[in-house]
């Protein structure tokens, strides 16, 4: 009689347990269905969404694309993280290397409102921004992706964390360049886009260190910018705008104040923060409009630069500090527009070869692309206004830039052409050093 009431038992304990599997292998299921379902209706809206947008044609990638073109968000792949989110070198299926912004946000409930943020930055064209190359919206996922800049950062090369130093002409070229960016995006986008984050870790470098401009745009996604190194609301501690603590407004005047810190930064090549020094010194912008008010400028300029090595160093070293000098004001009526601290910077690098009254500039509605060569040349390059809100009449120019960073200052020719990428993430290409430029252009 036992036996057979143990037999029942064991039957129904067992029933139970594979009723309960089934149950739960169904729910996975389910669940699974529902997950693709959900990505599948993010993507095709993702698609809609910017297929309504005349001009936008950016790839839209699966979040399983991205996740091997990064071998699953690999911290060896990992190129930094900043105020947006983390960056990392991706190889996409055509063995093509990418920059894949992961970034950061509090609400992915409105994919429209992404969608629309993307299409602003994608429809941004200038030689001297980062391409927006494609984007992934999954999994509660904002991803964009973008080209790769095999040459790091302005900041890693400054601070000598790569490279053999930047000569004064090629840190004068990228300031020109990067500088014709931001007035871009001031002046000839409308509605206009106040990047808000200009700082030397986000000015790129290509081959031929060329300057890219990078994370613009991404302040109008509604992030709130906290990072590791940023505890501020807004903007990067050491580029803030002062007048930022009073009434909690960036412009486009703290763009120009944030790029005035840039261009100390490149006359110094010192941190903008840095509590290694004295207390009253902690701070670069500080250090050097009391420096410069005080005609003590030769204290703070790099060594690298051997300043004295020539006249044209160090008469244009002055001129750029005075520059910034006038970026660095705490008031912001008393600054310079993007526009103009452009045209000051190109007329201060062409005057290496054309005196500054020869420089004319050749009228056009528009500028057009940029045009690469393989020829070394010391012309200066060719100018063109822009036609908005009236610029032309406040003098004020928009450049049309040539490869400028294939100028060989000393007539001596090095084979500096580029390097395969093999890790890009780790390749650390030589800076260009002493007074000469590298003499490689973009193939």
């Amino acid at each position: 009689m036992g036996y057979p009431m143990q037999h029942s038992y064991w039957y129904s304990y067992l029933s139970g347990i594979a009723t309960g599997a089934f149950l739960m292998i169904c729910a996975v299921l389910i669940c699974c269905c529902m997950k693709r379902q959900f990505n599948s209706k993010d993507r095709h809206s993702t698609k809609r969404l910017l297929s309504e947008a005349s001009h936008i044609s950016i790839p839209i990638y699966t979040y399983k694309e991205i996740e091997k073109a990064t071998n699953g968000f690999s911290e060896k792949q990992r190129l930094g993280t900043g105020a947006f989110g983390t960056v990392y070198a991706g190889k996409l299926q055509d063995n093509s290397w990418v920059a894949i912004k992961r970034i950061k946000h509090g609400d992915t409930g409105c994919i429209e409102q992404v969608v629309n943020e993307i299409k602003l930055i994608s429809s941004v064209s200038h030689q001297n921004l980062v391409r927006l190359l494609g984007c992934s919206i999954e999994n509660g996922e904002q991803i964009l992706v973008y080209e790769f800049m095999p040459n790091g950062t302005l900041c890693q090369h400054l601070q000598r964390e790569r490279g053999d130093g930047l000569a004064w002409p090629v840190r004068l070229t990228i300031a020109a360049e990067t500088s014709q960016a931001i007035a871009h995006l001031h002046s000839a986008i409308d509605p206009p886009i106040y990047h808000r984050d200009v700082k030397s870790s986000n000015i790129l470098l290509d081959y031929n260190f060329r300057s890219k401009v990078a994370d613009f745009g991404l302040s109008r996604l509604g992030i709130t910018e906290i990072s590791h190194i940023s505890t501020a609301p807004q903007g990067t501690p050491g580029y803030l705008d002062p007048q930022y603590h009073q009434n909690f407004h960036l412009s486009d005047k703290s763009d120009v104040y944030s790029f005035g810190v840039v261009l100390i930064e490149i006359i110094t090549a010192q941190k903008v923060v840095d509590f290694s020094r004295p207390h009253n010194e902690v701070n670069l912008a500080s250090v050097a409009t009391d420096r410069i008010s005080k005609g003590r400028l030769d204290e703070i300029i790099d060594p690298f630069l051997e300043p004295y090595s020539d006249s044209w160093t160090l008469s244009t070293i002055h001129k750029v500090a005075e520059l910034a000098f006038r970026c660095l004001s705490f008031q912001r009526e008393m600054r310079p527009t993007m526009m103009e601290v452009a045209v000051e910077l190109e007329q201060i690098r062409l005057s290496r070869w054309v005196p500054a009254e020869e420089i004319t500039c050749a009228a056009s509605s528009e500028v057009s692309p940029c045009s690469s060569s393989s020829n070394i040349s010391e012309q200066p390059l060719s100018m063109s206004v822009n036609n908005k809100d009236g610029l032309e009449n406040k003098g004020l120019v928009m450049f049309q830039m040539t490869n400028v960073g294939c100028v060989n200052m000393t007539g001596k020719s090095k084979d500096n052409s580029p390097v395969l990428i093999q890790d890009p993430w780790l390749s650390e290409q030589s800076s260009p050093s002493s007074s000469s430029l590298l003499n490689n252009a973009t193939h």
